[in-house]
C-alpha cells in the first residue's frame, strides 16, 4: 500500500509560493507569468499592451496601506479603478502577486506563509499552461496560452471585470452572469469606505433582473435610487441624462446584464464611479485641459430617493409640494400628507369594478415608469390596444405600460402592475414615457366620471377648471376695482386678499417688542431696523421694521412676502407673517438665537467658537438652500443679495437664507434677465451684473463663492491683503491655490481638528463659483455633487482667473458709466443707468 501524503493549506501555500524562480516581471510587460511574480518594489508594473492602465502596488491617498490596483496610466492625477486586496491591505512594502502553475493568482504579504488574496476561480485548475493579462480595455484575466506562445482570447478562466470595485468602465457587464460550473454570478461595483480605505462601504450599484430589469443604488441592500427599466431606448428614470445633446455614453442592455460604451470613440476615457458617500457620478477626461469634468451625479434631488412620496403618488421636482396623488387617489393619511410627510402614499377613491366594464383608464405621460420588480412582462410583440384589453379583463391589473418604445408608435409589449405603483417621477419636460393606471368609475360624481370617462383633458378643463378660473378672474377684476378706489395708502383689509399668509396686528407686534424698544434692536439693515420680539410666553420672534428714510421701498417689501410665504426649506428664514397699519410695514421671522454669520466671521471675539466643522455644515446648509431656490421650488428665484449678514444661524448653528426683498422669480423657459437697477452688494456681485446688469442663477453662484472663501479665510472679500499689495480675497486665493499655498489664508480662529482635503476640496469649489465668465461657473447641483461626493480633488476641473480680480473700485470704474454707488448701513446698493 502506497503511503498517504496530507498537506495543510499553509504548506501548500509555501510549495506554490517557493517553487517559482528568484526573478520577477519585467517592467512595463502586461503579462504576468508562473515564472515571475510581481513585486512591491515601487518600480515594477504591468501597463496593457496599448498604454491605457497599469497594475502594481499603491497606497490611497496620505495611507500607508498598500494594495494591488489597476489604474489609468497616462493620466497624472492616479485614478484607480480596481482594487485586489480591498478587504486587507498589506501594512509594509513586501507584498508579491504571483500566478501558481495551475492558473490562481495569489497575493501575500510580509508572511509569505499567509495569504492576503487570491483569485477564485473554478476552472482554472484546468489551465495547463496559465498566463495573467492586462488587457487595454481595464480587464485583469488569467488564460490558456497556447504552445506557440499565442492566447485564445476566448479562454477567461478568471477575469478581474467579474469581481469589480467602485468603477463600472467601458466595456464591463454588471447584472447576473452564469459561470461555466452553473453557478450565478451577481456583478455590482461597491463604494470605497473613504479616499484612504478601499473596504466596501454600504452602498452599491447595479442591475437587478426580479421583475423587469431595472438599475439601482442600494444603502446596506435597501434601494434608495432607481433608474427604472430599460425601455428599447433608455432607462426611463435617466431619461434627463440620456436625452441631452451633450450625452456621453450609449447603454447595451439584455435581460441579465448591462453595459455601456462612449457615443464618441475619441473619449476612450469615461467612467462610472460610485463614491463613498453613495453618489453615482460619470465621469469624462479631458485630455486637452488634463482633467475630469463630472458629467452627471446621482441621485440630484428630492425626486430620485426610492419612493420618497409613498404608494400611488408622483414626485416632480419643479413644484412644491413635490408629491401629488395620481389622479382618482386620494392621500391614505391626509393629516400626515399635510405635514409633508408622504410616507403613507395615497389610496383609490373610489374601488375598481371589475365587473360592469366600468373601468378606465388615464395616461400620466411624462414619467420613470413605477417599480418594476413586482412587475409583469409580458408579449413582446403584443399591440399597445392588446395591452389595454388584457389589462382590463384582469381585475388585479393596476396598470400597464409599452415594454419596448425604441420603434415607432406608442410602443410594443406589455409591463404589466398588480401592486401598489411606487417610486414614480414626473418630469414636466416630455422626457419620460406613458403609464396607464386603471381607475374605478363606479361611484365617483357624474361630472367627473364623464370626464374621466372621455379621457379628454378638453372636457376637464371645461368641466372643472374653467368655472374656477372665471371665478379667478371675477376676483382679481374685483381686487383692481378696490385697488383703483383706495388712495396710495396701503389699506390693511385690502392687502390682506394677496398676502397668503397671517397679518398680525400692530398693538400686538408694539406689545412683543416693548413698543420696538432700543433694548431690542438686533440690528441695521437696508430694510431697517430688526427687533426681537415675544409672542406669549414662549415664541420669539424677530420683526424687521420698513424705516421711512429705507432705500428699499414698498415693491421690495412685498416682494419678499410673496417670495417667502410660497418657499418651504430647512435652509431659508421662515416667514411667520407681516403687518400692515398704521403707516408701518412690518415682516414677522422666526427668531435666530445666533444672528447672523457676519458677525461670527468678522467680529473678533466670536471666530473662535466657528469651527470647521461648522462652517463646513454651513457651507453645505446654504449650498442646499440655494439648489432649492434655483432648482427645486415651485419657483425659479434668483436671491440677488447672498452675503455673510443674510445668512442667519439658529440655536444649532445651522444656516438659513434671508433677506428675499432684491430677489426675482425666473419663468420657465427664462434663464437669463438684464435690468437698469442693480442691487446687491459690492464684493458679493458677479461681474457681469455689475457691469451689464445681467443677472441669473449663475450670479448667485458667484455670490456662493465668494461666501465660500470668506467662511474659509475668516476675511471680507473686499478688505485688501497688505501682504498681496492690491489683492482682495479672491485675487489672493486665487495666487495662493496657484502655487499650492492657499492653506496659509484659512481662518487662524479655527477650532482644530481640521479636514484638510475638505477645505482643499472648499477651496477649489468656491474659485469654480466666481470665475469671471457665467458659463464657467457650475450650477448649484454641480455644487453640491462637488461639496459631498468628490473625495480626490483631482477629479474636480481646474478654476480659471476670477472675477474682480483687484480690490479698488478704480480698478473697475472705467467699465461703467453713469454708476452712483450709496452705502446705506453697510450695504451697498449701485444704481446704473444704462451703457
Amino acid at each position: 500500500m502506497g503511503r498517504r501524503i496530507c498537506c495543510s493549506s499553509s504548506a501548500l501555500l509555501f510549495l506554490l509560493i517557493f517553487s517559482r524562480p528568484a526573478f520577477s516581471v519585467s517592467s512595463g510587460a502586461d503579462t504576468l507569468s508562473p515564472d515571475g511574480p510581481l513585486l512591491d518594489d515601487g518600480v515594477t508594473a504591468l501597463v496593457s499592451s496599448g498604454g491605457s492602465f497599469r497594475l502594481g502596488f499603491f497606497s490611497p491617498n496620505g495611507s500607508t496601506n498598500r494594495y494591488v490596483g489597476i489604474w489609468y496610466n497616462n493620466i497624472p492625477h492616479q485614478t484607480v479603478v480596481w482594487v485586489a486586496n480591498r478587504r486587507q491591505p498589506i501594512t509594509a512594502r513586501s507584498g508579491n502577486l504571483s500566478l501558481t502553475r495551475n492558473g490562481t493568482l495569489i497575493l501575500t504579504g510580509e508572511n509569505t506563509s499567509a495569504l492576503i488574496w487570491s483569485s477564485e476561480s473554478s476552472s482554472a485548475s484546468a489551465l495547463r499552461n496559465p498566463v495573467a493579462r492586462l488587457l487595454d480595455d481595464g480587464n485583469f484575466v488569467v488564460q490558456e496560452a497556447s504552445s506557440n506562445g499565442n492566447v485564445d482570447p476566448n479562454s477567461f478562466a478568471w477575469q478581474s471585470f467579474d469581481f469589480p470595485t467602485d468603477t463600472f468602465l467601458p466595456g464591463m457587464g454588471l447584472g447576473k452572469k452564469e459561470l461555466s460550473t452553473g453557478a450565478i454570478l451577481n456583478i455590482n461595483i461597491t463604494a470605497w469606505n473613504s479616499s484612504t480605505d478601499p473596504a466596501p462601504s454600504r452602498y452599491a450599484f447595479g442591475f437587478d433582473v426580479q421583475g423587469d430589469p431595472q438599475i439601482f443604488i442600494w444603502s446596506d441592500t435597501q434601494p434608495y435610487w432607481r433608474g427604472g427599466p430599460w425601455n428599447g431606448r433608455l432607462f426611463s428614470g435617466l431619461a434627463e441624462m440620456m436625452n441631452r445633446s451633450d450625452s456621453v455614453i450609449d447603454f447595451k442592455v439584455d435581460k441579465n446584464q448591462i453595459s455601456y460604451r462612449p457615443i464618441n470613440q475619441s473619449w476612450t476615457i469615461v467612467m462610472w464611479k460610485l463614491d463613498p458617500s453613495g453618489y453615482l457620478q460619470l465621469l469624462v477626461w479631458i485630455e486637452a485641459e488634463q482633467f475630469w469634468i463630472l458629467s452627471w451625479s446621482l441621485p440630484k434631488d428630492h425626486c430620485d430617493h426610492m419612493s420618497s412620496c409613498g404608494p400611488n403618488s408622483y414626485c416632480s421636482s419643479n413644484v412644491w409640494p413635490p408629491c401629488t396623488c395620481l389622479p382618482a387617489f386620494h392621500p391614505r393619511n391626509q393629516r400626515n400628507w399635510d405635514l409633508l410627510d408622504w410616507s403613507d402614499g395615497c389610496m383609490r377613491t373610489t374601488p375598481l369594478d371589475c365587473q360592469d366594464d366600468t373601468d378606465r383608464f388615464f395616461t400620466q405621460s411624462d414619467t420613470k415608469l413605477p417599480d418594476t420588480s413586482k412587475s409583469t412582462v409580458l408579449n413582446a410583440n403584443w399591440s399597445f390596444g392588446e395591452c389595454r384589453a388584457l389589462c382590463l379583463s384582469n381585475c388585479a391589473c393596476r396598470a400597464y405600460a409599452a415594454l419596448n418604445i425604441s420603434g415607432s408608435g406608442s410602443g410594443s409589449g406589455c409591463l404589466i402592475w398588480t401592486d401598489d405603483l411606487t417610486d414614480i417621477t414626473v418630469y414636466g419636460s416630455g422626457l419620460g414615457q406613458d403609464l396607464y393606471v386603471k381607475y374605478g368609475t363606479a361611484n365617483i360624481p357624474s361630472a367627473v366620471s364623464e370626464a374621466l370617462r372621455s379621457h379628454s383633458n378638453r372636457n376637464i378643463l371645461m368641466i372643472v377648471v374653467l368655472p374656477l378660473a372665471i371665478l379667478f378672474v371675477a376676483c382679481v377684476v374685483y381686487s383692481i376695482w378696490r385697488r383703483k378706489k383706495r388712495s396710495s395708502h396701503i389699506d390693511y383689509e385690502a392687502e390682506e386678499k394677496d398676502m397668503e399668509l397671517p397679518l398680525f396686528d400692530l398693538n400686538t407686534i408694539k406689545d412683543a417688542t416693548d413698543d420696538f424698544s432700543p433694548d431690542n434692536k438686533l440690528g441695521q439693515g437696508g430694510f431697517g431696523p430688526v427687533y426681537k420680539g415675544k409672542l406669549g410666553d414662549d415664541q420669539e420672534i424677530a420683526v424687521k421694521r420698513l424705516s421711512k428714510t429705507s432705500s428699499q421701498g414698498v415693491d421690495e417689501f412685498k416682494n419678499e412676502i410673496t417670495l417667502i410665504a410660497k418657499l418651504q426649506h430647512r435652509n431659508l428664514v421662515k416667514l411667520l407673517g407681516c403687518c400692515i397699519q398704521g403707516g408701518e410695514r412690518l415682516l414677522i421671522y422666526e427668531y435666530m438665537s445666533n444672528g447672523s454669520l457676519d458677525t461670527f466671521l468678522f467680529g473678533e471675539a466670536q471666530t473662535v467658537i466657528l469651527d470647521w466643522r461648522a462652517r463646513y455644515n454651513i457651507i453645505l446648509g446654504v449650498a442646499r438652500g440655494l439648489l432649492y431656490l434655483h432648482h427645486d421650488s415651485r419657483l425659479r428665484i434668483v436671491h440677488r443679495d447672498l452675503k455673510a449678514s443674510n445668512i442667519l444661524l439658529d440655536k444649532d448653528m445651522n444656516p438659513k437664507i434671508s433677506d428675499f426683498g432684491m430677489a426675482r422669480i425666473f419663468g420657465g423657459d427664462e434663464s437669463v434677465s438684464i435690468t437698469k437697477r442693480v442691487v446687491g452688494t459690492y464684493g458679493y456681485m458677479s461681474p457681469e451684473y455689475i457691469i451689464n446688469g445681467i443677472f441669473s442663477i449663475k450670479s448667485d453662484v458667484f455670490s456662493f463663492g465668494v461666501l465660500v472663501l470668506e467662511i474659509i479665510s475668516g476675511k471680507r472679500n473686499r478688505d485688501v491683503d497688505q501682504s498681496m499689495e492690491q489683492l482682495n480675497l479672491l485675487g489672493n486665493m486665487w495666487i495662493m491655490w496657484k502655487e499650492d499655498k492657499c492653506l496659509d489664508l484659512v481662518d487662524k480662529n479655527f477650532s482644530y481638528p481640521l479636514s484638510k482635503n475638505q477645505v482643499l476640496r472648499c477651496v477649489k469649489v468656491g474659485l469654480l463659483c466666481v470665475q469671471k465668465h457665467p458659463e464657467d461657473r457650475p450650477t448649484m447641483s454641480s455644487v453640491l455633487a462637488m461639496l459631498v461626493s468628490v473625495d480626490n480633488i483631482s477629479l474636480l476641473p481646474e478654476p480659471k482667473q476670477p472675477g474682480f480680480f483687484i480690490a479698488r473700485l478704480s480698478s473697475v470704474s472705467s467699465d461703467v458709466s453713469n454708476r452712483e454707488l450709496v452705502s446705506v448701513n453697510q450695504v451697498s446698493i449701485t444704481e446704473m443707468v444704462g451703457r
